[in-house]
């Protein structure tokens, strides 16, 4: 891309921008040396990592990337051979520890949120904790080598204190001596060259042997070492070569281990500098609130809402865009100091922007293509140094456009044809536009000519366009109407600016007809386009209002739902602890009557007990979930005693003994008679006709409690009689829904009780049987468990 063009539409400041939300000096040489791409492949790997950065960001936050420093240099001088120093190892040190600290990072992203990219950058970082853990065990956090880093270097510092404690106790006791201390300027002990001296007034010196270091700026005292401990400071000295010998020989241990890791760091700095610039590019989208644009390389550009980047949200008025559909090329005009030049800024930027993988400023869902390349002739151009004009300036950087544009190429032109002769400069405007057109770029150009408006309407795949200003206030809205030409306000300016009646008028006299239609003609454009808008905007803030109620409404209605569940839970539970009192005191009966039975002789079946306990547990309501009982069905006639119904609130069948006015009927449903409400009542049936059962052979003996009964008394019959009589009875009691029967048989030969028991283990409402116990019937008795 052409460096002239980039400055032109202002990218570098993009790119100064983007560097500053780098953390690492690797990252924003990444972020400074960043170009736009031209193939969209590579484009759309561009866009998908930032994209990437952008959800690790928005969802996890913003990795740190503290720690990492650019370790180039230092691993490949230690590649030749040469000797680091304890900074660049601490360097290396920590830069590994923050490449495995990213890698963990992302790695825990990726199992939450699939990142592709990002996870395959840091999955191939190289692990060197080994290398990592031998230059933290001999280098401190200061970058010293600490006495541990060898055996050999652990007792020569002992030696080094050990020395440096038997000199200071020397000179410490020098000083205190009345004879020495009064030749002395101070007290102390200090360090000349690495030898430890004691200041002494310099007209003493004659009196005080050893050797002369140092002086003061006056002159008044010298920094002498005292002759008793030149042989220790000697010693002392020896023992620090013999120190820094041991240090190199670390130092030149670790430089070696880093050179056998020299490729793979090499590498590793690499993809730490790629990530720190992905995420870099993802905090510029975010403080510009910018979205990820789709991208195409058929020429499309759809912006909605593009702000140009570098002016402040709060002041910047974005534009709508579309080009590379309908139409190809774009004629905006207007006045000056309207927007033009911004907003083919902005649509070149944004390509720009779009191009180097960056989040451009505009909603979601825009477009914008990969070019192969953007040109641009924009702002006045005259250069003093090539004695050219403003006009031969636009014309020597159009002829270099013509010469190098493509059919994939992005053509902006700033007031084409300006700078000369009216009537030469539109004629040659439309010329080079009409050129441009042929060949198929995408162009957007602004002009003052009035030609290129018809030029526009007359040619397919050209629109015109203009900048809006309002007469009201005599300035511009910086807003771009796409479809409407620019029309002239100068006769409006002029009167509100206060030029006297007759001059105007005299003026629109000289004004041809046509042009006055033609001015007409877009004036009532401009007004229709107005009326539209402002209908459009009333339409979407009816629609948001009507979505904000039906949100409202929605939620409301979800609320009742709940509330009525609730009611209806709260309805069941205290139905049920109803009859949960219910059947603890009927317990308490039965039980009573079961103990005056026994005490008086009487029979009270338990197997009756059963039964009516069976029925009480049938009564309890079951707690219904996000369901309504269906509403009774309205009977074809009006329900009678003697009819069979059902009870919906219970899901019950019974009989209606008798009728409780015109709203209720007394019910009986098993051992149980309730009062029901009729509108909860189904018809089933009338009442049934009871006929007398004439047989030649012995009278089997059917007892019937009511319409449902729990117990078949066969004493008496024959073995085929009573299966007759057991088959209708299970049928009976299964449509009636009873869990448990009893079948009298006696006692007898066992033929009966026998006979039974291999049919009901064959039957398929039986689920089990089993003989009567104490107090049920013993083995006169069967009773069966129905499915």
């Amino acid at each position: 891309m052409d460096q002239k063009i980039l400055h032109t539409m202002e990218y570098p400041k993009i790119i100064n921008q983007l560097a500053r939300y780098t953390q690492t000096s690797l990252g924003k040489q990444m972020a400074e040396e960043l170009q736009p791409v031209t193939r969209l492949e590579d484009v759309k790997l561009l866009l998908q990592g930032t994209e990437e950065s952008f959800t690790v960001d928005r969802l996890k936050g913003y990795p740190s990337f503290g720690g990492i420093v650019d370790i180039t240099s230092a691993v490949r001088r230690a590649r030749i051979g040469g000797t680091l120093n304890p900074h660049e190892l601490l360097g290396i040190a920590t830069t590994l520890e923050g490449s495995r600290r990213i890698k963990r990072y992302l790695s825990a992203v990726h199992e939450d949120n699939p990142v592709e990219i990002l996870f395959t950058l840091s999955d191939s970082l190289s692990e060197q904790k080994p290398l990592e853990d031998a230059i933290k065990r001999c280098v401190d956090d200061s970058a010293e080598i600490i006495d541990s880093a060898s055996a050999e270097l652990s007792q020569i510092r002992r030696e080094l204190r050990g020395g440096e404690v038997r000199i200071r106790e020397k000179l410490d006791s020098m000083i205190r001596s009345s004879t020495v201390s009064k030749m002395l300027q101070d007290q102390i002990v200090t360090i000349r060259g690495d030898r430890f001296v004691i200041p002494v007034k310099a007209e003493y010196r004659s009196h005080f042997g050893g050797i002369v270091h140092d002086q003061s700026g006056s002159g008044a005292t010298l920094f002498i070492e005292p002759e008793s401990i030149v042989a220790l400071n000697n010693k002392l000295r020896e023992t620090k070569l013999r120190e820094e010998r041991e240090i190199e020989v670390i130092l030149q241990k670790l430089t070696a281990l880093v050179g056998e890791q020299a490729e793979l760091l090499l590498y590793d700095i690499d993809i730490l500098a790629q990530l720190d610039f992905m995420f870099a590019k993802a905090r510029l989208a975010r403080e510009m609130k910018a979205t990820l644009p789709r991208m195409n390389d058929r020429g499309f550009i759809k912006l909605r809402r593009g702000r140009h980047p570098l002016i402040s949200i709060d002041k910047v008025v974005p534009i709508d865009v579309e080009l590379g559909n309908h139409f190809s090329t774009i004629i905006v005009t207007g006045p000056n100091t309207g927007g033009k030049t911004v907003t083919l800024k902005t649509i070149g930027l944004l390509s720009l922007m779009a191009m180097s993988g960056l989040f451009v400023p505009v909603e979601e869902g825009c477009q914008l293509c990969v070019f192969d390349a953007i040109y641009a002739d924009i702002g006045d151009e005259q250069s003093i140094e090539q004695s050219l004009s403003t006009f031969s300036s636009h014309m020597t950087n159009i002829i270099s456009i013509l010469k190098n544009m493509t059919p994939k190429s992005l053509v902006l032109l700033d007031e084409v044809g300006a700078g000369t002769d009216p009537a030469e400069g539109s004629a040659l405007a439309i010329a080079i536009l009409e050129h441009i057109h042929s060949l198929g770029c995408r162009m957007v150009a602004t002009t003052h000519y009035s030609e290129l408006k018809a030029f526009a309407y007359e040619r397919k795949g050209v629109i015109n366009a203009s900048m809006e200003f309002d007469i009201n206030t005599l300035s511009p809205t910086y807003r771009l109407l796409v479809g409407v030409p620019g029309r002239s306000n100068a006769f409006a300016i002029a009167e509100r600016l206060g030029l006297p009646a007759p001059i105007l008028e005299f003026a629109r006299g000289e004004v041809k007809e046509e042009d006055l239609r033609v001015e007409n003609m877009i004036a009532k454009l401009e007004e229709n386009r107005n009326i539209a808008e402002q209908e459009r905007e009333n339409a979407e803030k009816l629609r948001k209002d009507l979505e904000s109620l039906r949100g409202k409404h929605e939620a409301e209605l979800e609320k009742l739902e709940q509330q009525k569940e609730r009611y209806l839970e709260k309805a069941n539970e205290d139905a049920r602890a109803i009859i949960a009192k219910a059947r603890s005191e009927a317990e308490k009966i039965i039980e009573e009557l079961r103990l005056l039975a026994m005490e008086e002789g009487a029979s009270v079946k338990e197997h009756k007990l059963i039964a009516a306990r069976k029925q009480l547990d049938d009564a309890e309501p079951a707690m219904r979930k996000k369901s309504v009982a269906p509403k009774a069905a309205k009977p074809k006639r009006s329900i009678q005693p003697g009819d069979e119904v059902k009870v919906h609130s219970l899901n019950q069948k019974g009989h209606v003994v008798e009728l409780s006015g015109d709203k209720e009927a007394l019910v009986q449903l098993g051992i149980m008679k309730m009062k029901v409400a009729l509108d909860d009542l189904e018809l089933i049936g009338s009442a049934p006709v009871t006929k007398p059962v004439q047989r030649t052979a012995a009278n089997v003996k059917r007892t019937r409690d009511e319409h449902v009964r729990t117990e078949l008394d066969l004493r008496g019959a024959n073995l085929e009689e009573a299966l007759i009589e057991v088959d209708r009875f299970i049928d009976e009691a299964y449509l009636s829904n009873l869990g448990q029967i009893y079948i009298i048989h006696g006692k007898g030969t066992g033929i009966l009780r026998s006979g039974i028991s291999d049919y009901l283990r064959k039957h398929k409402h039986i689920k089990s049987y089993r003989l009567g116990n104490y107090g049920e019937g013993g083995t006169g008795v069967t009773v069966a468990e129905l499915k």
